[in-house]
């Protein structure tokens, strides 16, 4: 079962604002459903989809 955020949860676990969260589901960057009127939405996986993957050297592990 997918478990839904609220804008303000969202930005909790990504360590930005509520702001740059609407910022990215704007850009498309951030997948987001409309629940209701104005409710917003963000399913709990696609947080994984934000920044880039930090990958470490061969060499420095």
């Amino acid at each position: 079962m997918t478990r839904y955020l609220s804008i303000a949860e969202a930005a909790d676990a990504l360590g930005v604002t509520p702001r740059t969260v609407r910022r990215y589901i704007a850009a498309g960057t951030l997948e987001a459903r409309r629940i209701g009127g104005q409710t917003i939405r963000i399913p709990e996986h696609a947080l994984a989809s934000i920044g880039r993957p930090l990958t470490v050297p061969k060499a420095e592990r």
